[in-house]
């Protein structure tokens, strides 16, 4: 592979050169996106992606569903991701995946597996695990990858990287955004990625129905202990209703969170048949806590699981209850 100059940091060196090593021997390399993938998790796959097709080595990026954000359909390969396993592969790697479950399928335990990630959740279950909770976001650690062994970062590759730390640090707004990652982002800039082109690819582009089901979303809005607590969900038949898509309404979360008085926020939502819970908080609230009680898991100030239950008033008074407990 074309090599470019290393850079040093905190990471564990050796780590990035045996993943390195691995990838270098493998025949075949799967690529793994987590269910309900995000920016974070499909830009940083499509950065590894173009790595791999720019060296000819051959790969898959997977998704265990067909459903992906089209919002990033702008970065390259975004069209080459697929549903179906490939008959033969030696390598998996995984990418933003907080726990094993997340990559939507059973694993061969015989293949060895690249766990990429930052979730507080991620209990280390790759062969090589290059997880570090204190990064911006999983695209961060790929960066580092690259630049710890060298190699060198096409404009492909910078555009994909950008946007999943602009997007998992909500363009640069939360605590695990250090100057190293300024310094990251202002590298990926020189190597050809555009700030503009990429915030207005991700925050102009939204759909019609993403504004008729957003106000139904808001007007769910209750708050409990004084307002420091806040709930809202969104019905199944508000979708059919507007022609919405799960991913319309993710803006809402971040609205409730925005009023001053909100501490702790959630959000559920009927996906895929299954209750998803969206969690969020301020400061020194660990909403992670929450989550795990539920088999999920994330970060400190965010996190997701989800119940098994189509009943919304039952499934947002259970998460009530947890984090009126974490909050005493």
């Amino acid at each position: 592979m074309k090599k470019d100059f290393i850079v040093n940091n905190k990471i564990n060196m050796t780590d990035y050169s045996r993943a390195l090593e691995l990838i270098e021997k493998s025949r075949y390399i799967l690529i793994i996106t987590h269910v309900n993938p995000d920016a974070d998790s499909i830009s940083s796959a499509l950065a590894l992606s173009n790595l791999f097709f720019e060296n000819k080595i051959k790969h898959k990026v997977f998704n265990v569903s067909a459903d992906l954000p089209q919002n990033l359909n702008f970065i390259e390969r975004f069209d080459k991701i697929t549903d179906q396993l490939p008959k033969f592969f030696d390598l998996a790697i995984s990418v933003d995946c907080g726990t094993k479950k997340r990559l939507g399928f059973e694993l061969d335990k015989n293949i060895p597996l690249i766990n990429f990630d930052h979730h507080k959740s991620n209990n280390d279950y790759g062969t090589i695990n290059l997880v570090d909770p204190m990064k911006s976001s999983t695209a961060e650690i790929v960066y580092d990858f690259f630049r710890h062994n060298g190699l060198y970062i096409t404009k492909n590759s910078a555009k994909a990287l950008y946007v999943g730390i602009y997007d998992d640090s909500l363009a640069f707004s939360l605590g695990r955004c250090d100057e190293l990652t300024f310094e990251k982002v202002n590298h990926l800039v020189e190597f050809g990625a555009s700030p503009s082109e990429i915030a207005n690819k991700l925050k102009r582009r939204d759909s019609l129905a993403k504004y008729r089901i957003i106000p139904k979303v808001l007007e769910s809005l209750e708050l409990y202990k004084e307002g420091t607590i806040a709930t809202i969900y969104a019905k199944d038949e508000w979708f059919k209703e507007t022609g919405a898509h799960n991913r319309d309404c993710e803006d809402a979360l971040n609205m409730i969170m925005s009023m001053h008085i909100v501490r702790i926020a959630f959000f559920v939502r009927i996906v895929n048949g299954v209750s998803r819970i969206s969690l969020r908080s301020k400061g020194k609230i660990d909403v992670s806590k929450v989550a795990s009680v539920f088999d999920g898991g994330g970060h400190f100030n965010a996190a997701g699981c989800t119940i098994d239950s189509l009943n919304i008033e039952n499934v947002k008074n259970r998460v009530l209850k947890e984090v009126l407990e974490t909050t005493e």
